[in-house]
Formats: structure tokens, C-alpha cells, sequence
């Protein structure tokens, strides 16, 4: 089913693609991984991801641990003389700690996305906001993610709302984009050759 529906996702883009110009349509692609790899400071995100790793996670991990072998002996020595409701306590909290401390990996994983949304935030905010300017100015009925283009594709650099949004931001591209881009928009800065002077006394 999946397989399927992802092939009638492709066939539609493509479908999309070779219709625009009839169907009065305009459809530009965008890569927000690629876009957000171009602002400046944004590798310091895996430093200080990398710190919350060590400084809160792993602190974390042994605070738990910690606090559950503390929780887990106290109630193995004063289970049996515990009332019932506070034996029934004890034990839902123990269940929980364990299964935090059985399934660390999955929360950490959690915890550490949650993390990466939240120092990314600014970036996308910026991004977005020129993302909605650039589709506004151009026109686009349609934005695609980049990804879900078929390698059979080959769409119009000038419909690379992530090159579009770099430049508005005044974000550094590669020179090959660069490039391409002036050869594609026909802004390329070299200078035309000069015509060959005529030979003298000859009209």
C-alpha cells in the first residue's frame, strides 16, 4: 500500500512538472536540510547538543539509576511491613524508574530531538519567513520537497526555493550553485568579447 501510494505521489509530481506551464501552475522544490546547513553558527547546534548529551542526559541516566537502587532496597527491607496503598506506591514508582532506565535509549533519543527542534527553532523561523516571501513574490501555486522529486526529474534551478530563500537571507551558496544559477537565470558576469577592429582605410 505504502508502495503504491508513493509511486502515485511520484507520478503525480512528475505528472505536475510536465503540465505547469498548461495548467497554469507554478511549482518550485525546497530542501530545508540543505537551506539550514548554509546559515553561519549553525554547526555550534552539534557542540551544544553534544554538551547536553554529557552535561544533562548522562547526569540524568545516573540520577535515575541511582534513585531507583536507593528506592528498590528500601523496599525490598521494608516491603512486608508497608500498608498496603503505600506498597502499591512503592511499586508503581519502582515500574516506572525501570522501565525509564530499560528504555534510556529510546528516551534519550526523544529527549535529544526535542533538544535539537528547540536550538534549531531560530533558523527555521528565519527560513520560513523567507521561504513565504519568496513563494509570494514568484507566484508558486505548489511547494515540493526536494526529496520527493524522481531522479527522472530534472526541474528548473530557477524553481530552487532553497537557492531563492539563501539569497534573500544573503546566505553564502557554494560557487558551483553560484554558478549555475547565473548560467541558468543568464546573469553570468563574463564580458563579452569586443568586436574585431576593422583594417584601416576600409569602409
Amino acid at each position: 500500500m505504502k508502495k503504491f501510494l508513493f509511486v502515485c505521489v511520484a507520478i503525480a509530481a512528475i505528472t505536475l512538472f510536465s503540465n505547469s506551464a498548461s495548467a497554469q501552475v507554478k511549482i518550485g522544490y525546497f530542501d530545508e536540510q540543505a537551506a539550514l546547513s548554509l546559515f553561519p553558527g549553525i554547526a555550534k547546534i552539534d557542540t551544544l547538543l553534544n554538551s547536553y548529551r554529557l552535561d544533562s542526559l548522562q547526569e540524568e541516566y545516573k540520577y535515575t539509576l541511582a534513585d531507583f537502587q536507593r528506592r528498590d532496597s528500601i523496599f525490598k527491607k521494608d516491603s512486608a511491613t508497608m500498608p498496603a496503598k503505600a506498597r502499591e506506591l512503592a511499586t508503581r514508582e519502582l515500574l516506572q524508574a525501570r522501565y525509564k532506565l530499560v528504555n534510556w535509549t529510546e528516551y534519550s533519543q526523544q529527549m535529544e530531538q526535542a533538544k535539537y527542534e528547540e536550538l534549531v527553532d531560530p533558523y527555521r523561523q528565519k527560513l520560513y519567513a523567507a521561504v513565504q516571501e519568496v513563494v509570494a513574490e514568484q507566484k508558486y501555486t505548489l511547494v515540493l520537497k526536494a526529496e520527493t522529486i524522481s531522479p527522472y526529474v530534472r526541474p528548473n534551478l530557477l524553481d530552487n526555493i532553497t537557492i531563492r530563500a539563501a539569497q534573500k537571507l544573503k546566505l553564502p551558496l557554494p560557487k558551483e550553485i553560484e554558478d549555475a544559477w547565473k548560467a541558468a537565470s543568464g546573469s553570468s558576469t563574463t564580458t563579452p568579447a569586443k568586436p574585431a577592429a576593422k583594417p584601416a582605410g576600409k569602409g
